[in-house]
């Protein structure tokens, strides 16, 4: 038993977290998300919601100060100015718990689809809401 880990992020995820390097990417996908045929890790996490996740990460896992776009998420297709709800509670959460926090950065949806297949994992949540997917670019731990 460890002190002070989220008991909401399984075993599994916190051994990719810790096996990632500065610059590697972390996916928080919904339940829509593609995640099995984004990448060779995926941890399963549809008992939650990607806010739920997300909140419980960004706890464990230092965001990239390198880097202008260290979380990352879906431009809505055919709006992209929108920010949907899921994205606001996003950004709240980074803001509230983040260690290094920064305005999100949205961008079309094929090229977050790239990005995602780039990533060292996807943890597959069960997030409802439309665009309720992120990813997070690890920084140091000074």
């Amino acid at each position: 038993m460890l002190h002070n880990i989220p008991a909401i992020l399984p075993p599994e995820a916190l051994f990719y977290m810790a096996q990632m390097g500065h610059g590697d990417m972390l996916v928080i996908g919904d339940s829509n998300f593609p995640a099995q045929s984004m990448g060779q890790r995926v941890i399963r996490c549809e008992g939650s919601n990607a806010s739920q996740i997300l909140d419980a990460v960004v706890t464990l896992f230092p965001l990239d100060t390198f880097v202008e776009d260290r979380a990352v998420t879906m431009q809505v297709v055919g709006a992209p100015d929108t920010i949907p709800p899921a994205v606001a509670e996003f950004q709240a959460i980074i803001d509230a718990k983040g260690d290094n926090p920064a305005p999100i950065v949205s961008v079309e949806r094929f090229a977050f689809y790239d990005r995602a297949r780039a990533a060292f994992a996807i943890i597959q949540t069960g997030e409802p809401r439309p665009y309720g997917n992120i990813i997070l670019t690890k920084g140091i731990i000074v």
